[in-house]
């Protein structure tokens, strides 16, 4: 599973908030802020910033900005100023942020866009119109009450050195459709790990564990955007089985990067979407020594499949 470093936290700032960025921000940093916002709160913003200056106002990467109240309440701003002018605006809702309610927020800075999930779930993607070197500030404005910022930045536990997620982005996509070996067979203790995000206007993919030269499917993980549903099924004997498709969430979105983990246990496996647990799938097909592939299909971008 993931374990986080934590670099620095940040415990109780006054608001405003305005503090340099430590060695700047990297792919694989993730930026996780834990509030509350008062009762009579119009709006907030978190900026990353390109320096503090106020007169003339540095750039600002990425301006997310909640708003309560207004013609625009129950939306999220999110834009880019640069040379003292604002871009053009990136508004999301429904707004999971509310007053009175305390908030988790989670930036996770990818080399082509930030990601960011709040109270667990995915809320946002935000593409770079300035370059990550650039930005060295964090600002919190507005009305609401910080308890921590804290500076995270992600490393595989493995038996085999680490693989920080920066690495397996920057060395680029796999061609999909693709296949790879595990260099060990599956049983119960192995993980599969699937480094992955969506396309844009994705139908829906697949993720396949099989005997290697076989038809047969093990475990097939089958995630349909347009339904919203995650389809789990085997392919036995030359047929489909039963399908399996009921989920509490749905964890699959356009644009999504995700880290998919696959626990096999003696009984069944346990499949993780970016840290959170989202469904058991008991074995099919029983003989897990001879599982030793992992496929990839669909509307889908692959970073990295690992096994240990």
């Amino acid at each position: 599973m993931s374990e986080y470093d934590l670099k620095r936290t940040i415990l109780d700032p006054s608001i405003p908030y305005v503090g340099t960025i430590l060695g700047g921000l990297e792919p694989g940093t993730m930026v996780v802020i834990h509030g509350t916002v008062p009762n009579d709160a119009d709006r907030f913003q978190i900026d990353f910033q390109c320096g503090s200056s106020t007169s003339p106002r540095s750039d600002v990467a990425l301006h997310f900005n909640p708003r309560f109240k207004g013609w625009n309440w129950g939306q999220i701003i999110c834009n880019t100023l640069q040379n003292g002018s604002w871009g053009w605006e990136e508004k999301t809702y429904p707004m999971p942020i509310a007053p009175g309610k305390p908030f988790e927020v989670i930036f996770l800075v990818l080399p082509h866009k930030f990601q960011v999930s709040s109270n667990g779930k995915f809320l946002l993607s935000y593409k770079h119109r300035i370059n990550l070197d650039k930005i060295d500030t964090l600002g919190i404005y507005g009305q609401v009450k910080i308890n921590t910022i804290g500076f995270v930045s992600e490393t595989l536990q493995q038996s085999t050195p680490p693989i920080s997620l920066a690495a397996s982005l920057l060395d680029g996509c796999l061609k999909v459709p693709c296949t790879q070996s595990l260099s060990n067979a599956l049983g119960p203790g192995r993980t599969v790990l699937v480094k992955g995000e969506v396309n844009k206007n994705a139908k829906s993919f697949a993720i396949d564990l099989k005997p290697s030269g076989s038809r047969t499917i093990a475990l097939h993980l089958n995630p349909r955007m347009k339904e919203k549903v995650f389809v789990r099924n085997s392919y036995l004997y030359d047929s489909w089985g039963d399908e399996e498709r009921q989920l509490q969430e749905f964890p699959f979105f356009p644009d999504l990067y995700f880290e998919l983990l696959i626990y096999c246990e003696t009984h069944q496996y346990k499949v993780a979407v970016n840290g959170h647990h989202v469904l058991d799938y008991r074995h099919r097909f029983k003989d897990l020594s001879m599982i030793n592939e992992v496929s990839v299909h669909g509307d889908v971008q692959v970073y990295e499949i690992r096994a240990w």
